[in-house]
């Protein structure tokens, strides 16, 4: 951890924009967050990495800084967001509603998730006031007091069938009503959640969804806190998962299971999450049992460790561009 007062309270946010095709276009958004007027770097905040898929045309840019500064951050890579996509030009395989899709904030040290609410109640009323005709639905810690999960809104807008045109009649929680350019964006806080896909090497889209519901943790037998998908994906499927750190009271895991699952603590609260490579393990038995073997897994960014880990050295030592020394990924 860095010591001092940068890195001892730090929140990110995993930026979903619904572009992944135009390079310049992407770090142009992801600058925003880092940079203030006359181009002079913003020290107190780092985008750690930027990961674009060419065939979702989507991008999940990962900002990080201290928590009071992160909303103004968030802000800024929006603005430029919204300037530069268009729903109504937008094609790709991925479901989104929104040219910003999606505004997660997440803790990572010295924060609560109902700070991180906080924040994201804050960012959703920059954005409308910045942005004149931003619409935004609210999830988790931000939806209050309901605090409805990012899949029970996302179920609700219709968001699994892509279907932005019926956006028309959507109330939104804050702005205006939907645009056919801005379409709608969620935004909200909950304990971190990675995405982990896993390729397989079918065209059955069929097979590929029963592999997507046998892991997913609402099926029997499923991996708890993982929801999951399976998209068309560069001539294969992608099992795309969302993968949730869920808090243990004593009763989300038997003690038989907590061996397979990997814990971290933020403010003395302990989290649990599925490995990545438990993912793999139940993917790659699954398709084999249908003669289908599994080409590849992808971590969209970081697990929370190494997400606390970066930003906590990118912040100490100055680095805003962190993404650049990962070389970030473009598929």
């Amino acid at each position: 951890m860095a010591s001092g007062r940068i890195g001892t309270r730090l929140a990110a946010c995993l930026l979903n924009i619904s572009e992944g095709r135009r390079r310049d276009i992407v770090e142009k958004i992801a600058k925003a967050a880092i940079y203030v007027e006359k181009g002079q770097e913003h020290l107190q905040a780092t985008v750690l990495n930027i990961f674009s898929d060419h065939d979702y045309n989507r991008s999940v840019i990962t900002i990080a800084a201290p928590i009071n500064r992160l909303c103004s951050c968030v802000v800024a890579a929006c603005v430029e967001a919204f300037s530069c996509i268009s729903m109504a030009a937008h094609v790709g395989t991925h479901p989104c509603l929104g040219a910003v899709d999606l505004i997660p904030i997440y803790p990572l040290s010295g924060v609560s998730v109902e700070d991180c609410g906080t924040v994201a109640r804050n960012i959703a009323e920059h954005l409308t006031c910045s942005i004149p005709g931003c619409s935004i639905f609210l999830f988790g810690q931000a939806d209050l007091p309901e605090k409805r999960s990012l899949v029970q809104r996302r179920k609700q807008l219709g968001w699994f069938n892509c279907r932005t045109s019926n956006l028309a009649t959507v109330i939104p929680d804050v702005g205006s009503a939907p645009t056919l350019s801005y379409g709608i964006t969620g935004v909200g806080a909950s304990p971190y959640v990675m995405n982990c896909n896993v390729s397989v090497d079918t065209q059955d889209l069929a097979t590929a969804k029963e592999i997507a519901r046998s892991i997913r943790g609402s099926s029997a037998g499923g991996l708890k806190g993982v929801q999951s998908m399976a998209f068309p994906h560069n001539g294969n499927i992608e099992i795309a998962c969302n993968v949730e750190s869920m808090d243990n009271p004593g009763n989300l895991l038997a003690s038989s299971e907590e061996s397979s699952y990997v814990s971290y603590s933020i403010l003395g609260k302990t989290y649990y999450y599925v490995s990545p490579q438990l993912i793999e393990t139940a993917v790659k038995k699954l398709a084999r049992d249908h003669g289908i073997r599994t080409i590849g897994t992808a971590l969209v960014g970081f697990t929370p460790e190494e997400c606390l880990h970066h930003a906590a050295y990118a912040l100490a030592n100055g680095v805003g561009d962190f993404w650049r020394r990962r070389g970030g990924i473009f598929m």
